[in-house]
C-alpha cells in the first residue's frame, strides 16, 4: 500500500486510513478541522512557511477544563495589569517546534478580536500575551490556541525553582541514608575483619552478616538508583558508563554477599556495596549543587526594556506595545525613560547613559540626527526621534537573540575522569567476564583455597574481585574530591565557582579577555588633574554650591575632590540653570547686592556663554568661570584598579594571552593598555563585537577566559569557556556567568588561577594513582590471588589515598 502525506501535518500514512476530500489528504479529522481554519482565517500561507518540514498531528484535548482559566483564584496568581488597564499574561504554548509555528500562532491571537500583544519566544516556547478583558475572556484565548492543535498553560517561574530544589533535595537525603547505614556497616566491619585474623564464631558472624544486609539494602536499592537509572539510559543509548559499571560493581557484590548470608562459604562483602555506593553518590551531590540555575535569565534581560512606547501619529500621543511600532514612527522619551527601538533624533537633543550597552560609564552627548540605541536611557531631556529600526531588529533584541544562541550552544566541557571512564567500563566488564570464562571453564584454582565451594561459585568470586577491586570509586573521587577541597578554599577567597569544571578549564585556559570599565578599572570618575586659577575660598564656595545642585556623576565626583581639600560652604544661589549635556548655570548676590554670574560645564557650554578658553585633553572636562573669567578647571579619569596590573603580569608569565576589549575610544584604551602592558587591545567594541572576537579564539582552539561586568558584557560571557563577573555585576551577567568575584576585586581573580591550577594538578595525580593502582591491582585479582574481602580493603584504600592527596590542596 502506498504512502502519502496528510496536507496538514504533513506526516504520511497508508493511503487506506486517510480522510480523503476531493485532492486533499488527512490523517485525522483534527489536521482536516485545522486545516480549513487556516484557510478560512486567510492563514494558508503557513504551509509555504513549513515548507518540507512536519508537526505533530492537533492535540486532542478536553475543552471542558477551560473555565479554570477564567476562575478569580487562576487571575489573581497568573494574570497582571498594564499601565493601560490590559491583563497580562506569560504562556507556554506546547507543540512549537519551529518558526512556522510561532509565526501561526502570532498570527491568529493578533487577529483576534482583543489581543492588545502576542509575542512568542521559539526558543522557550513562552508567549507574553496581553488583552482587554472587557472583550475577551482567557478562556477564549486557550480555546484560540488549541483550535489550530497546540495547547498553552500559565508559566510559573517558582514551578522550575520548585524542581530544581526537589532534585536537590532528593540527591541529599539519598546521600544522607547513605552515610547513615555506611558509618552503622563500618562499626559492624570493624567486628567481622578483626575476627577474620584473631577468630570470631559462625553465629556472631552471621548476626553481623544480617545487619549488615539490612543497613546495606537501603543504601543499593535507594541511595543507588540514580546509578541504575543512569546505566539505563546509557544503555539505551548504546553507552557503557560509570554509572553502569558503579551498579553492576555494587549489585554483583551484593547478590555474591546473599549468597554467602544464606549458607555459603565465604565472606560477605555489604560494607562494599554500601561504601560503593557512598563515596560515588557523594561526588554526584557535589555536580547537583555546583550546577548553576539559568531560569528566567533572558526573561531579566527583556524585562529592562519597557513594554510599550509614546508613538506621536497626527499630533496625538498613543501609547503601543514595541511589537506594533513600525519603522518611521515618531516615539517622544521623557528624561529617565530608556529608549525602546533604534532611532534617529528629529527633535532635542541630550545625554545617554549608554553603559547597558558600551559598559562605559560616561554619559554621551546626541544631538539632532544623531543614532539612539534600544536599551539606553535618555538622562537629562525630552527627546523625539524617527524609528529607524523595529523591535526584534533592534539593537537590545539582537543582544537578546544572540545571548539566546549562545546559551543553547554552550559547550559541556568533559572532566578527564569522565573520559577515561568511557573506556574504563568496557574493560573491567570485558576482564570480568572473561575470567569467570577461563575459570569457569578451564578449573583454574590459583592462590586463595576456595575449599568447598562450587566451579562455578569460586568463578563467580573471582570475577566479583575483578570489578570490585577496579571499582572506579576512586576514579570517581579523583575529580569531586579535589574539587569540593579547591572550591571550599576558593570561596574563602570570596570566589564563587557555579559548576566544579570550571576550576578544570580555568587551569588549562590559554586566553583571558578582561572588559575594561568595572573590570581593569575602577568605573568611577575621579578628579585626575585640577587647576586653581583663583583660590579665593569665596569663589571655591560658588563652585561648591553649584556642584552640589547637580546629581551628574561628574559633579559628584569633583565634589568629593573640593571637600578633601577644602572647608568649604554652601552658598544660596539663584536662578540655577540645566543646560543639556553641558553643564550648569546660576546667579549670585551677595551682601552688597553685587550680582556674579557663574556657569560650569564643558567648553562647548563656555562658548555659548561667549567665553574662549583653549583647554586640549583626552579625558573629561569641566570648566568654572565667574563672570566668563575662568576660575578652575578639572580633568577627570578612570583610575586603574590598584591589582590590576599584579593579575597581568601574572597571567603573561603563565604565557596566558592577555586581550583587553573596551568600548571606549582609542585615547582611553591605549592610555589604559600601556599603563598595564597589555599588548592585545582593541576599542570602541559593541556587545556583538566583543562576542564575535571570542567565537574567533575559539575557532583557534584557544581556551577562552571572559572577565566582565554590565549587560554589555552578557553575550561575551555567554560565549566564552568560562565567564568571570564581579560581584557588583549586572543581574543578567551574574546569570550567565560561571565564577563570580564576590568581593570584585582582581586579586581574588589571581587566588582562582592559583588554586584552579593547584586542584587541577592534584586532579591529575588522583587519576594517575587510580590508573596505577588498576594496573597492578586487576591482574592479580583475575589470577586469583585477591579474595573480594582484600579487593574491598584495596578499594578503599584507594580511596583513602585519593582524599589524602586531595588534602594536599589546603597546605600553602
Amino acid at each position: 500500500m502506498s504512502k502519502i502525506k496528510c496536507n496538514h501535518c504533513h506526516l504520511e500514512f497508508d493511503e487506506n486510513v486517510m480522510i480523503k476530500e476531493e485532492d486533499l489528504n488527512f490523517c485525522c479529522k483534527g489536521c482536516q478541522g485545522v486545516y480549513h481554519i487556516l484557510k478560512d482565517d486567510g492563514l494558508d500561507s503557513f504551509y509555504d512557511k513549513l515548507g518540507n518540514k512536519t508537526i505533530a498531528p492537533p492535540i486532542k484535548l478536553d475543552n471542558d477544563d477551560v473555565t479554570k482559566f477564567d476562575s478569580e483564584n487562576f487571575l489573581d496568581n497568573y494574570v497582571s495589569k498594564t499601565k493601560d488597564g490590559f491583563s497580562q499574561i506569560d504562556l507556554i504554548i506546547e507543540g512549537i517546534h519551529c518558526a512556522a509555528c510561532v509565526w501561526l500562532n502570532e498570527k491568529i491571537l493578533y487577529d483576534t478580536k482583543g489581543i492588545v500583544e502576542a509575542n512568542i519566544n521559539f526558543t522557550t516556547n513562552k508567549a507574553r500575551i496581553v488583552w482587554d478583558d472587557e472583550k475577551l475572556k482567557l478562556s477564549e484565548i486557550i480555546l484560540k490556541i488549541r483550535s489550530i492543535g497546540y495547547n498553552a498553560y500559565a508559566y510559573d517561574s517558582s514551578v522550575a525553582d520548585a524542581q530544581a530544589s526537589k532534585a536537590k533535595r532528593d540527591y541529599f537525603i539519598r546521600m544522607m541514608v547513605a552515610v547513615v547505614c555506611s558509618m552503622n556497616i563500618m562499626m559492624l566491619s570493624v567486628a567481622k575483619y578483626t575476627g577474620f585474623f584473631t577468630g570470631i564464631s559462625k553465629e556472631v558472624k552471621d548476626m553481623i552478616h544480617i545487619g549488615e544486609f539490612l543497613l546495606s539494602t537501603p543504601v543499593l536499592f535507594y541511595s543507588g538508583w540514580i546509578f541504575f537509572k543512569g546505566a539505563y539510559f546509557g544503555l539505551k543509548n548504546r553507552i557503557l558508563n560509570m554509572d553502569f559499571l558503579v551498579a553492576t560493581g555494587a549489585t554483583s557484590t551484593y547478590i555474591y554477599s546473599l549468597f554467602i548470608l544464606f549458607g555459603a562459604k565465604g565472606e560477605s562483602y555489604f560494607d562494599s556495596v554500601s561504601m560503593i555506593i557512598t563515596f560515588v553518590l557523594v561526588g554526584k551531590y557535589l555536580e547537583v549543587i555546583g550546577k548553576k540555575s539559568a531560569v528566567d535569565t533572558l526573561d531579566k534581560i527583556k524585562s529592562s526594556l519597557p513594554l510599550e512606547a509614546v508613538v506621536i501619529k497626527n499630533n496625538e500621543r498613543k501609547t503601543v506595545a514595541l511589537n506594533s511600532i513600525n519603522i518611521g514612527d515618531i516615539i517622544e522619551i521623557k528624561p529617565g525613560e530608556k529608549v525602546p527601538v533604534d532611532g534617529k533624533i528629529i527633535q532635542g537633543s541630550g545625554s545617554f547613559d549608554e553603559s547597558t550597552l558600551t559598559g562605559e560609564s560616561l554619559p554621551i552627548y546626541k544631538k539632532t540626527q544623531d543614532i539612539v540605541y534600544s536599551g539606553t536611557i535618555n538622562l537629562d531631556s525630552l527627546i523625539q526621534f524617527e524609528v529607524t529600526k523595529n523591535f526584534k531588529n533592534s539593537t537590545f533584541s539582537s543582544i537578546v537573540s544572540l545571548l539566546e544562541d549562545s546559551l543553547n550552544s554552550k559547550p559541556t566541557i568533559q572532566t578527564k575522569a569522565a573520559e577515561i571512564s568511557k573506556g574504563f567500563s568496557v574493560t573491567i566488564l570485558s576482564l570480568a567476564i572473561l575470567t569467570f570464562v577461563v575459570w569457569y571453564f578451564f578449573g583454574i584454582d590459583l592462590g586463595f583455597d576456595y575449599e568447598g565451594t562450587s566451579q562455578f561459585e569460586k568463578s563467580f568470586i573471582v570475577a566479583v574481585s575483578v570489578i570490585v577491586i577496579a571499582c572506579p570509586c576512586a576514579l570517581a573521587l579523583a575529580t569531586p574530591m579535589a574539587s569540593l577541597i579547591g572550591i571550599s578554599e576558593l570561596a574563602k577567597k570570596g570566589l564563587l565557582f557555579k559548576e566544579a569544571k570550571f576550576i578544570e578549564t580555568l587551569a588549562v585556559a590559554s586566553s583571558v579577555v578582561f572588559d575594561k570599565t568595572g573590570t581593569l578599572t575602577k568605573g568611577e570618575l575621579n578628579v585626575s588633574k585640577a587647576r586653581i586659577l583663583d583660590d579665593n575660598i569665596h569663589k571655591l564656595n560658588l563652585l561648591y554650591s553649584l556642584l552640589s545642585a547637580s546629581s551628574h556623576p561628574v559633579s559628584i565626583s569633583i565634589k568629593k575632590y573640593l571637600e578633601s581639600k577644602y572647608d568649604l560652604k554652601i552658598k544660596e544661589l539663584e536662578t540655577v540653570k540645566n543646560i543639556e549635556a553641558k553643564g550648569m548655570s546660576a546667579i549670585y548676590k551677595n551682601i552688597e547686592a553685587k550680582k556674579f554670574e557663574i556657569i560650569g560645564g564643558n567648553i562647548e557650554l563656555l562658548r555659548e556663554f561667549g567665553i574662549y578658553y583653549k583647554f586640549d585633553s583626552t579625558k573629561t572636562v569641566y570648566l568654572f568661570a565667574i563672570n566668563k573669567k575662568v576660575i578652575a578647571t578639572f580633568e577627570l579619569e578612570d583610575k586603574i584598579k590598584d591589582d590590576a596590573k599584579e593579575i597581568i603580569e601574572y597571567l603573561q608569565n603563565k604565557n596566558i594571552d592577555v586581550i583587553m576589549l573596551t568600548g571606549d575610544n582609542e585615547q582611553v584604551a591605549s592610555k589604559i593598555a600601556n599603563e598595564l602592558n597589555i599588548k592585545k587591545y582593541f576599542a570602541k567594541q559593541t556587545p556583538v563585537s566583543k562576542a564575535n572576537y571570542i567565537k574567533e579564539l575559539k575557532k583557534e582552539n584557544k581556551i577562552v577566559v571572559m572577565v566582565g561586568d554590565g549587560v554589555n558584557d552578557s553575550v561575551a560571557l555567554s560565549n566564552a569557556d568560562v565567564a568571570i563577573a564581579m560581584g557588583n555585576s549586572a543581574d543578567i551577567s551574574l546569570a550567565v556567568s560561571d565564577i563570580v568575584l564576590l568581593n570584585s576585586t582582581l586579586n581574588s581573580l589571581k587566588d582562582a588561577f592559583v588554586i584552579s591550577n593547584k586542584t587541577y594538578k592534584y586532579i591529575k595525580q588522583n587519576l594517575s594513582l587510580s590508573i596505577v593502582y588498576n594496573m597492578i591491582t586487576i591482574p592479580l585479582a583475575m589470577a586469583g590471588l585477591v579474595i573480594p574481602l582484600v579487593a574491598a580493603l584495596s578499594m578503599s584504600l584507594s580511596s583513602l589515598m585519593v582524599v589524602l592527596n586531595s588534602l594536599r590542596i589546603k597546605m600553602k
